[in-house]
């Protein structure tokens, strides 16, 4: 299936400012921005990645790494807007145009060809859901502690079509929720294929009352009565965080060192 990759990075982040140019220490205390270690993690697909950015800063950081870059308005509102604009700006014409968002660098390559595989059943957004291990809980409910607003959960009915995406942790769950050490949340991976005619159609929405609480773009999908698949991936023997907030900083240089990612 033709696919593309397009990773959007905006430097006027509210939570974490110039975040694509924060520097992540990997494995042998390798140094290198988000920016490029998300770059790195889309070239291991094997499809086009273009980076989508409205700031001079981050492209130049593109050019130093090779990386195509496609200029986009400082008045798109997120990722997806972003991602929707590049589209149409640089003439793109792949069949299934997948966002990874520039906050992921630990997302393996085959949540990205695992999401392409699943839009071949027809359906127009996909992104994936990986069941959270005691670990990962804990890390939610230490930022929720905190009063940090951090990584995202999801719910899904049986057709696995996301009912809610949220900042919280969804469902309510406490220690008699965990059996057999299964936890009952699914961490949502900031990670979207869509096909053309959905960008188009998002474009057009208004920002809903629940997109803009939650501050979580695929809300917009779900208000307007648009499914959303929720494709289930696992990691095994991996890690996964995004950097949400200055403090996963150290959490994610800790996972690409146990990981052995330079």
């Amino acid at each position: 299936m033709d696919a593309c990759i397009i990773i959007p990075a905006r430097y006027a982040s509210t939570r974490y400012p110039a975040k694509p140019l924060a520097v992540l220490k990997g494995a042998n205390g390798v140094s290198r921005s988000l920016l490029e270690r998300s770059v790195i993690a889309a070239r291991q697909v094997g499809v086009p990645v273009f980076v989508a950015t409205d700031d001079d800063r981050i492209k130049a950081e593109a050019d130093r790494i090779g990386a195509d870059t496609i200029m986009t308005d400082p008045e798109c509102r997120n990722g997806t807007e972003r991602v929707a604009q590049a589209v149409q700006r640089a003439g793109i014409t792949a069949e299934v145009i997948v966002n990874l968002q520039g906050d992921a660098p630990l997302t393996p390559p085959h949540f990205v060809t695992a999401l392409i595989e699943a839009m071949r059943g027809g359906m127009g957004v996909a992104t994936p859901v990986l069941r959270c291990d005691a670990e990962a809980l804990a890390n939610f409910m230490a930022d929720r502690r905190a009063g940090r607003v951090g990584a995202t959960t999801v719910v899904s009915n049986r057709l696995g079509q996301a009912l809610y995406f949220s900042k919280e942790v969804i469902p309510f769950t406490n220690a008699q929720t965990v059996v057999d050490g299964i936890v009952p949340v699914f961490h949502h991976v900031g990670l979207y294929a869509y096909r053309r005619a959905a960008l188009d159609a998002y474009m057009g929405w208004d920002i809903g009352s629940l997109e803009k609480l939650e501050g979580l773009e695929q809300l917009r999908f779900l208000e307007n009565g648009h499914p959303v698949q929720a494709v289930e991936v696992t990691a095994p023997g991996a890690a996964f965080w995004e950097l949400n907030n200055p403090s996963d900083v150290p959490l994610i240089e800790g996972y690409l060192a146990r990981m052995g990612i330079d």
